[in-house]
C-alpha cells in the first residue's frame, strides 16, 4: 500500500482541464492515441455534467494536487437486475505508479458500490500484454473474465 496520504474524491467541472490532460496521457501512453483535445473537452463536460454517464473519481495528494484518476460508467444487466460498474480512462502520474494509489482508489469505488443496493459488480478492460496491471488488478480481488472484448468503432461524430 501506499506510503502517503491520498483523498479519494469525485470529480466536478473545475477538474475538466486535470482529467483532459490525464486522458491525453493515458491515450498516448497505452495506445499511441493523441486525442482532439477540443472533443475530449467537450466530452468530459458532459459526462460530468450527466450523471447518467457515470462519474470520475480523483486521487489528491496532501497538498491537493491530483495524481491520479478513474472513470466509471455504467452497464445495465437485464441478467442480474443491476449496474456493472465499469473502471476506464486509469491515469496515475509517473511518479506515483506502483506505490497503490490505483489501490486506494480502487478500494474507493468498492466502498461506494456496496452502499448502492443495484450495483452487482465491477469489471474493467485491460490490454491484452499489460502484465503489471493484470497483477494488481488480480492482487486486488479481481478476476479475468471469460469474455472476450469484441468491438466496431465508428468515425468520431461532432455532439452539440
Amino acid at each position: 500500500m501506499s506510503n502517503f496520504h491520498l483523498n479519494v474524491r469525485e470529480a466536478s467541472p473545475p477538474d475538466v482541464a486535470t482529467l483532459k490532460f490525464f486522458n491525453q496521457k493515458m491515450a498516448l501512453e497505452t495506445e499511441g492515441k493523441k486525442l482532439d483535445g477540443q472533443v475530449l473537452e467537450k466530452g468530459i463536460k458532459g459526462f460530468l455534467e450527466n450523471d447518467r454517464h457515470g462519474f470520475y473519481l480523483i486521487a489528491e495528494d496532501l497538498d491537493q494536487k491530483a495524481v491520479a484518476s478513474l472513470a466509471i460508467t455504467f452497464e445495465w444487466s437485464d441478467w442480474r437486475n443491476g449496474l456493472f460498474w465499469w473502471i476506464q480512462s486509469v491515469y496515475v502520474i509517473e511518479g506515483f505508479r506502483r506505490k497503490g494509489v490505483f489501490s486506494k482508489l480502487y478500494e474507493a469505488v468498492k466502498l461506494r458500490a456496496k452502499k448502492e443496493p443495484n450495483i452487482c459488480g465491477v469489471r474493467l478492460y485491460v490490454e491484452q500484454s499489460n502484465k503489471i496491471a493484470q497483477a494488481t488488478y488480480f492482487s486486488l480481488g479481481m478476476r479475468e473474465s471469460h469474455y472476450e472484448m469484441w468491438e466496431e468503432t465508428f468515425p468520431a461524430k461532432e455532439h452539440k
